[in-house]
């Protein structure tokens, strides 16, 4: 694997949410397909919680000190327990690009950083610094798939035309 190449994917990344995810109007950000699925709103808040509080902070503590015990965290539970739908839309998107590039610099700035340094899990056994690094970028992955698939199923509620011609999830 490939560390350095993952980093500057994940800050190839920002520029994609960024470029991605800015000015969305209210109606689109607000939008879900059905009751139970996320808007784009709660997923920029999900994805700012997950940069500060599971992949940064975990990478870091497996690097720094693999015994001590990762904090527990809930990211289904914080979408009503953090009132994600109460949030602002284009500040919540600005804290998480934020939190990215600050994840960007300290990465970058690791001094011969030993990505097999692993934290022994109860149930998971060994979870590497470099697991988490990649999980990060893979979480990127999964959920730039998520809101381009918003946007599209969000497209398909304006128009009358048949989206099919376009190709299939």
């Amino acid at each position: 694997m490939d560390h350095i190449k993952i980093i500057k994917e994940l800050n190839r990344n920002k520029l994609i949410f960024r470029e991605l995810l800015a000015a969305i109007p209210k109606e689109q950000y607000m939008y879900k397909p059905s009751p139970e699925k996320w808007n784009m709103l709660e997923v920029v808040c999900h994805l700012n919680d997950e940069e500060r509080e599971d992949f940064r902070l975990r990478t870091r503590q497996v690097l720094e000190d693999p015994n001590e015990a990762l904090p527990s965290f809930n990211p289904v539970a914080w979408v009503k327990d953090r009132n994600y739908i109460a949030q602002n839309y284009d500040d919540m998107l600005d804290k998480f690009l934020e939190e990215r590039q600050k994840s960007i610099i300290w990465l970058e700035n690791l001094k011969n950083p030993d990505w097999s340094r692993s934290y022994i899990h109860p149930n998971f056994g060994a979870m590497s610094a470099g697991m988490f690094l990649s999980n990060w970028l893979a979480h990127d992955y999964l959920h730039l798939r998520q809101m381009i698939k918003l946007k599209f199923d969000y497209f398909q509620t304006l128009t009358n035309e048949n989206l099919n011609y376009a190709g299939t999830w």
